[in-house]
Parts: structure tokens; sequence; C-alpha cells
């Protein structure tokens, strides 16, 4: 294609919604006011747009995940203004997400890529979960209404309870809340992590469970 027709058919599209996708993995904020973003996923932006760092664990619009869980935190950052945002986090496939007042859905921090300010976020542990986090699993609980952008490697898989899912390719679930699940047979298979004898159990006939098709390796909870 000549120029012009690549900078038309990759140009930013006209659209009325404060979330919306530009492709698959790149997010465009339409802001006119604050959203909370994961930090270092701003790859552009047009406006008049200030930026302000969240890294601290607790209180506050603050980091995702708590420091004894991940070592280090999840930081994010408050992007306030107006003008366009352009969010993207190593090449995730988004998936925006429409919070009814009251709607809650909990999600694994690495997988939060942004919401509307108007989305409550609160920091869950869920402490009878063991064998892959010496604390628990920690989530983050977000309560709408609002836009969340949430991330996953590949297209998500969406499962209805009862189910049982590998931790580490688990992304969210709503309505539901997870136990934990040893299968020690697993732990005797050749060329399997013994992570993958712990998984997480739904019960019940409510809600829905989000997988990815990837395993996150590095610190998640």
């Amino acid at each position: 294609m000549d120029v012009d027709e690549f900078v038309t058919t990759n140009e930013p599209r006209e659209g009325g919604e404060t979330f919306q996708l530009e492709n698959s993995k790149l997010l465009d904020v339409d802001l006119d006011g604050s959203v909370i973003a994961k930090a270092g996923s701003m790859i552009a932006y047009s406006g008049d747009i200030s930026f302000e760092g969240k890294s601290s664990a607790e209180g506050g619009i603050t980091g995702f995940l708590k420091e004894k869980a991940t070592s280090e935190g999840t930081p994010v950052m408050e992007a306030s203004g107006t003008g366009h945002l352009y969010l993207a986090d190593d090449e995730k496939k988004i998936q925006i997400l429409e919070l009814d007042a009251e709607e809650e859905i909990s999600v694994n921090g690495n997988d939060v890529l942004a919401f509307e300010s108007s989305v409550n976020y609160e920091i869950r542990t869920i402490k009878s979960i063991a064998g892959f986090s010496a604390g628990g699993l920690t989530n983050v609980s977000l309560v709408g209404p609002g836009s969340v952008a949430i991330t996953t490697h590949g297209t998500p898989l969406v499962l209805r309870p009862p189910v049982r899912t590998d931790p580490s390719a688990t992304v969210a679930w709503s309505d539901t809340t997870p136990s934990s699940h040893m299968d020690r047979a697993l732990s005797n298979m050749i060329g399997r992590s013994s992570e993958e004898t712990y998984q997480l159990e739904f019960t019940g006939s409510e809600g829905f469970v989000v997988v990815q098709p990837y395993e996150e390796r590095g610190p998640q909870q």
C-alpha cells in the first residue's frame, strides 16, 4: 500500500465510547476526567493529560497487589485531563467489560489494563487457597458502574461452574469464589511442574470463570 493508504488504514477511528479498541491489542481511552491504568501501558497520548504514579500497596488509589504476594507489587498510574490515551500491554489481547452498578468481577492483577474512575476496587486475598502462594491468592475486586479493560494471552475461554482451573491460566471470575483442590496424580506426571498439582475449584452453578491459553510463569498473585 502507498503511504496515504497506510496512514488512513491505521489512524485512530472516531467513536463515542470512553473505552474503544483500535485493534485487538490497543486500547483508546477518550479521556475527560481521570482513569486508572497499569503503569507502563501508555504508548501514546494526545491532548492535555497528566500522569501520576501510584505504586504503594496500601490505601487510596494505589497498586493492585500486595508487596508480600508479588515481591514488588503491580504499580498503576492515574491519568487525568482531556484527550486520547493509548494503552497496550505486551501484545496481549484486550477485552472491554461494561460493569453495571454493583456488578463485580475479580481479576488477576497482571491482567487489569485500565478502568474508569467510577469503578471501585479492592485488593482481596483468599486465604483458603494454598500451594501456589504463601499468603493465599490475591486478586483485584472491581465493582461497577464503569468500563474495565482486561488483557489475555490469546483468546479467552469463559467457563461456567462447576469447573477446576490452573491458577496460572486463570484470569478472572464473577459471582463465584474458588477454593483449592490438590491433584496428587499430576505431581507424578513427567514434565509437569509441581504447581499443577493445585487447581482452583469453582463450585455451584452461578457466575463464570475466564481462563487463557497461557500459563503465567512470573509472579501473578
